[in-house]
């Protein structure tokens, strides 16, 4: 007789019954193993105007290898057309270029894919306009490293917003000037910002409308009574900084000298405020959130524009002391 041990046509049952099949495993349903198949790459569109740029962001971009550049672009319509044809994921976008700008290709390229601004403009009415128009971040160039830029493309597709240290700080500025002057401490919720409600010993801060907008200048953690804000950095804080006409003198201090002529912008009056003051490049880039190479820039229109060859004759002129100045 055939042993059912060995032989499997033998009858399970001694009786010579058939043999009952054994029931479905429930592992029968369950996926196959081994690794995930791996994710589509990030599709990339880069338009700069410099071949330079546009070969080294491809090459470092294409090094990764989760990331695709699908196409280059020298100007915003290219940009478009390249965007329209392949459907990239993201586009690094310059802002100044030939033909038709990044900025104003902005508006159309965001409808297709979002957008990260990569580019050596840094002025505050740019990045306020690159946002305002759909920009998802703000990248100046020699302030990120490679892994940093690798990371905002990453992540601007799943909506993560990036900005590098003068673009931030530049926006940061243009929405103190839009705020313009508020009562302290306005539109908080009661019981934030209110230093009575917390301890009599505070000082509370001036309703005046020449101090409505700056904090109080006594915390009251001390005996000592502290000007809330230097007279050089309230100078900075005005509009028209360092440009005043008036003459004469102000308490017991010199008004500063006639700077109108010199014609200068509201940020390069900032950066001659700081030369004058002793900085060197490297504390004025760290001071007003720039990069040095902004800072360089900066210093040589306030030179062309102060008629001066050094840092010296500048700041003898720019605070009155220059032999040739009454």
């Amino acid at each position: 007789m055939p042993d059912p041990r060995t032989d499997p046509a033998a009858p399970a049952d001694p009786t010579g019954a058939p043999q009952t099949p054994p029931p479905p495993s429930p592992f029968d349903t369950f996926p196959p193993t081994g690794p995930p198949p791996p994710a589509a790459p990030l599709r990339v569109v880069v338009a700069d105007d410099n071949p330079v740029v546009r070969a080294g962001l491809t090459a470092l971009l294409s090094g990764r290898p989760d990331i695709e550049v699908v196409a280059e672009a020298v100007d915003g319509r290219e940009a478009y057309e390249a965007a329209r044809r392949l459907r990239p994921d993201v586009v690094l976008l310059d802002v100044r270029m030939p033909g038709v700008d990044g900025i104003s290709a902005l508006p159309y390229l965001v409808r297709i894919a979002p957008v990260v601004m990569l580019t050596y403009s840094s002025e505050s009415e740019i990045v306020r306009e690159a946002l305002r128009r759909g920009a998802g971040g703000y990248l100046v160039h020699g302030e990120f490293t490679a892994d940093q830029l690798v990371t905002a493309v990453r992540d601007i597709k799943h909506g993560g917003a990036h900005f590098t240290p003068s673009a931030a700080g530049a926006l940061l500025a243009q929405v103190r000037r839009d705020a313009g002057p508020v009562p302290y401490g306005a539109g908080l919720p009661e019981g934030i910002g209110d230093a009575e409600a917390c301890d009599s010993n505070l000082v509370p801060p001036s309703t005046s409308p020449q101090t409505s907008a700056t904090p109080p200048a006594n915390m009251g953690f001390g005996p000592r009574k502290v000007s809330a804000f230097s007279p050089h950095t309230l100078s900075r804080l005005q509009p028209t900084v360092g440009q005043s006409s008036s003459s004469g003198r102000v308490g017991d201090r010199t008004a500063a000298p006639d700077r109108s002529r010199f014609r200068l912008s509201a940020r390069e009056a900032e950066i001659m405020d700081l030369i004058a003051s002793g900085m060197n490049n490297q504390q004025i880039a760290a001071m007003c959130f720039i990069s040095e190479k902004t800072v360089k820039n900066h210093i040589n229109r306030i030179f062309a524009k102060l008629h001066s060859t050094s840092r010296s004759e500048a700041a003898a002129k720019w605070l009155g002391t220059a032999r040739d100045q009454g």
